[in-house]
């Protein structure tokens, strides 16, 4: 039988921690160990959280001093955890505080039986905002995880800081599986070790079921109706070689937003977040005043 935790410590070996029952203050919070990772010659950890929110338990790995700036919350994709999040919020820590978490439904989060739409995904965000007591926060997020927030951004406007949009999708001159699935194969060249690995086990504990609804409800999304509707200022972030994300996408997205800009990463891919950490948070931090 295929052993996806054995597989998760193989592949990301950072420890298991326990579940917090109650949110009672920012960091009253029990906690679990993270791994220790060193940058920067300094030793920064993250933490692994369970907390109790409206929306069920959600995890996160949390990193930086918690009363050092704004929060800055980075969204997963589609399907797959925080876990791909970790280079990011390690480059972020020394910064910030940071939060990578995991939606209902995917990675360690609560698994609802009934499966959730983008209006409830960006619910449970504001649900878990809640329970930590954020006001408002930066949000950022890689592929599917704009969807999310476009749709929180509409939504909760008032909890948004600001927003970063990593690889936006779904470009609508590509709405079908087979286009996305074409596009994803030729970013397959441009993604780091481990990614792919990664990505098994989240898959693994999201389900078949989960993955084929996320996938529809990721086609079918008009995230460009909603952009003109999103007041808070945006930064769009596009990997120079993202087949996911075209030139033409990513600046058509600028242009729909009211207050926008574009940053390209030259020789880059889909998923900057894990791929290249230190040049996306040096892309993020004149934005995020950070």
């Amino acid at each position: 039988m295929f052993d996806v935790r054995a597989l998760e410590a193989l592949t990301a070996p950072w420890p298991a921690a326990h579940h917090c029952p109650a949110q009672r203050g920012l960091w009253s919070v029990s906690r679990g160990r993270g791994a220790g990772a060193r940058i920067r010659g300094t030793a920064m950890e993250l933490e692994r959280v369970w907390t109790d929110t409206a929306a069920g338990a959600m995890h996160a790995r949390v990193g930086g001093d918690p009363v050092s700036g704004n929060p800055v919350v980075l969204v997963h994709g589609m399907v797959i955890s925080s876990r791909y999040m970790v280079p990011t919020a390690l480059e972020l820590a020394p910064l910030c505080p940071v939060y990578a978490i995991d939606l209902p439904g995917y990675g360690d989060s609560v698994k609802p039986r009934a499966m959730l739409g983008l209006s409830e995904l960006a619910d449970a965000l504001a649900a878990w905002m809640d329970a930590m007591r954020f006001r408002s926060a930066h949000l950022v997020a890689n592929s599917f995880g704009c969807q999310v927030l476009a749709e929180f951004a509409l939504r909760h406007a008032h909890r948004v800081d600001r927003l970063v949009f990593q690889g936006p999708t779904v470009d609508p001159k590509a709405r079908t599986v087979r286009q996305q699935l074409a596009r994803l194969i030729r970013n397959s060249s441009s993604e780091g070790p481990g990614l792919g690995w990664i990505t098994v086990v989240d898959y693994v504990k999201a389900g078949l079921r989960r993955i084929r609804a996320t996938i529809r409800m990721a086609i079918e999304d008009r995230i460009e109706d909603k952009l003109p509707r999103i007041s808070a200022p945006t930064l769009v972030v596009r990997g120079g070689k993202d087949p996911i994300v075209p030139q033409q996408w990513a600046e058509e997205v600028v242009r729909r937003l009211p207050r926008a800009e574009l940053r390209v990463l030259p020789g880059l891919g889909h998923t900057i977040n894990y791929t290249a950490p230190k040049q996306f948070v040096a892309a993020m931090r004149p934005f995020l005043h950070l």
